[in-house]
């Protein structure tokens, strides 16, 4: 059902706002909204907070979690960082940026000159793995290479698909250095060759220009391996590997000391400092005079005293909280709070998706949670399919617990699946006949009717449709309330005048008919075809008043929405005479490996369509055919100021 809500005003001294922040984020329970905005005519108009009022937090907060992203993650004591982030927490805003930026201050330097020695040397060694491996492929074209002085070696890297670019490039390179040059290719691996090319140093500039250009890929030695020979090459980088190996063991060394020492303060600072920072992204929202903060929002009738009394008590009664008297308009504008019991939850959540509920609207959530599992057990109503439908929902959400959208999913399912299991004890199905078949169960009397869904076609389709009339008349009716609640309210008075004629037209002209036609069919004594036809005339009035001339056409709309509900019935039907079909079909294979194959393939279809079809039927049976009724939807979702998601936890 949908919480009550209540504006508020929090007032208070400017140099209490931030811990007022920090106790309103800390009880999560206000929906803030633009304070600067007068509520009634004639009142001041608020200044804004401003970003400069908001300080240096945002920056701090980024400063810590650069050090902490350089610094190597260390298992921590989380009972210490709970600890230290108390100790945090109790500091007014300034000294705890005091603190944050001495801790910055200090190792803020120290971190990034190690982080990029280390980062830098890093790459130095992936380059020199690199060189290694092509100086070793191409040592061998070394004995027929000359060696002159000013000279100048270097390799391109070409993938094999285009050797023929090699030739274009000696061309190229016999213009350029006037043949001056030699230029001797080997396979570096599988896809790619290693082309090495000498030149007199003078064309080096316009050689160079040329690779690049054409977008070669060069691979340039560096200046002190020119000149040498390529085993020598090869004993130079096998040595400046080892030192660099030996500096980044050295540096990660020192990092580590670093991260010994101040991982735990770093933590508790980035998780105080990402509270801070959501906190103080509503700032544009805060209204301010001189020497005071104005801070408006809603909040659930239900908190309002407990929060009073909190901010009364930690502010020895600096910050008062008005509750606003509000015209019914404004009090329209409160945001949508469900707060339903658990197993209503995933009903809610596709209410969400549709459309939020307004404020002043009947929540459909509690009545979907009811009526939805209902008409999913009645058309799927199978044991066996409702045990692996449960039995798959357990799995996909035990596979994918982060997935919010999906486990709200899969608890319908389950929901759903102990109805479909109740029906199929019901109609007596396991595996569709298979389970009277092999004596197991059989379909239960009730009513006088053995609810065998193969021979009750027409009970089935009766109580279909009484279903249907139940649903459509209870939505009219949660209609009718609704126009109450807004001519209790004092807004849309008219509308909701004829919002309920119409809608007491609609029932009444509905259940002429079913009494004509009822007593029509059944031939029942002839005061009811006159009572029923009297209903019409005195309704079609009402719906005329409500709805105007167009109303009328509504009537058949509705009949159709009623009538809609046969596909319960139908979906049943065409269920239970898939599974009958792959029974009989896996039952007239000789070979039985082959029969039970194709009986399980036809079952496994069967099932994928009983978790779909249904699911998307019951949907729609909802938010057409009933909710149209009362329903309109489009509420703004209560937000409330809190941590969503760990704060700044790393």
């Amino acid at each position: 059902m949908l919480q009550k809500m209540v504006k508020i005003q929090v007032l208070g001294p400017k140099k209490d706002l931030h811990n007022v922040l920090d106790l309103l984020y800390a009880r999560g329970t206000v929906h803030i909204e633009d304070a600067s905005a007068p509520v009634a005519p004639g009142e001041i108009t608020l200044k804004k907070m401003t970003g400069e009022q908001v300080g240096d937090i945002a920056v701090a907060y980024s400063k810590i979690g650069g050090i902490l992203l350089t610094l190597p993650k260390i298992k921590v004591d989380e009972k210490a960082v709970a600890n230290t982030y108390s100790g945090l927490k109790a500091m007014s805003h300034e000294n705890l940026l005091v603190r944050v930026n001495s801790v910055i201050n200090e190792l803020e330097v120290a971190t990034k000159t190690f982080a990029k020695e280390k980062s830098e040397l890093e790459l130095g060694l992936i380059n020199l793995g690199r060189y290694e491996k092509i100086i070793d492929k191409i040592r061998p074209l070394e004995t027929s290479m000359p060696k002159l002085e000013g000279f100048e070696v270097t390799v391109l890297l070409i993938q094999k698909e285009f050797k023929d670019v090699i030739d274009i490039i000696r061309n190229a390179l016999a213009e350029i250095t006037k043949r001056q040059f030699e230029l001797m290719s080997a396979e570096l691996d599988e896809t790619t060759i290693a082309a090495v090319t000498i030149f007199n140093k003078r064309y080096s500039e316009q050689v160079h220009s040329y690779f690049f250009n054409q977008n070669v890929n060069e691979v340039r030695l560096p200046p002190e391996y020119l000149g040498k020979p390529f085993n020598e090459i090869f004993t130079l980088i096998e040595e400046r590997k080892t030192t660099t190996t030996q500096d980044i063991s050295r540096l990660n060394t020192e990092l580590e000391k670093i991260s010994s020492t101040w991982y735990t303060e770093l933590s508790a600072f980035h998780r105080i400092l990402g509270e801070r920072t959501e906190e103080l992204s509503i700032f544009s929202k805060i209204g301010q005079t001189e020497y005071t903060f104005v801070l408006a929002g809603w909040i659930p009738k239900k908190s309002l005293k407990e929060t009073k009394n909190v901010l009364k008590n930690e502010f020895k009664g600096r910050v008062i909280v008005n509750e606003l008297t509000l015209s019914p308009n404004e009090m329209a504008e409160a945001p949508t709070f469900y707060d339903n019991p658990r197993f209503v939850k995933p009903f809610e959540y596709l209410m969400k998706v549709v459309s939020p509920a307004k404020s002043t609207e009947f929540d459909p959530s509690p009545l979907m949670a009811i009526f939805f599992p209902i008409f999913f057990g009645i058309m799927v109503g199978d044991i066996a399919y409702g045990l692996i439908i449960m039995a798959f929902a357990f799995i996909v959400k035990w596979k994918f617990p982060e997935r919010g959208w999906l486990q709200y999913l899969m608890n319908i399912l389950i929901i759903s699946s102990i109805w479909v299991i109740f029906f199929g004890w019901l109609y007596g199905e396991f595996f569709g006949d298979l389970g009277e078949h092999m004596g197991w169960l059989e379909p239960q009397t009730f009513l006088g009717i053995t609810w065998n869904r193969m021979e009750a076609i027409v009970p089935f389709l009766l109580i279909s449709i009484a279903i249907g009339v139940f649903h459509v008349f209870l939505g009219l009716g949660l209609g009718i309330f609704n126009a109450y609640t807004e001519i209790s309210c004092k807004r849309h008075v008219d509308k909701a005048k004829k919002h309920i004629c119409e809608k007491t037209g609609m029932m009444i002209v509905i259940t002429g008919l079913i009494l004509v036609i009822v007593a029509t069919a059944l031939a029942l004594p002839a005061p009811l075809v006159t009572t029923g036809a009297v209903l019409i005339i005195v309704a079609i009035p009402l719906i005329i008043i409500g709805g105007g001339f167009f109303g009328v056409f509504e009537i058949m709309s509705t009949v159709g929405n009623i009538l809609s509900y046969a596909r319960i019935m139908a979906i049943g039907m065409a269920s239970v005479i898939l599974a009958v079909v792959a029974n009989k079909m896996g039952g007239m294979m000789e070979v039985a490996l082959v029969g039970l194959l194709i009986a399980a393939l036809l079952h496994t279809l069967n099932i994928v369509l009983a978790m779909f079809s249904p699911f998307l039927h019951s949907l729609r049976l909802h938010l057409v055919e009933f909710d149209s009724k009362f329903y309109e939807g489009g509420g703004k979702m209560y937000k409330p100021f809190k941590r969503e998601n760990g704060g700044g936890s790393v």
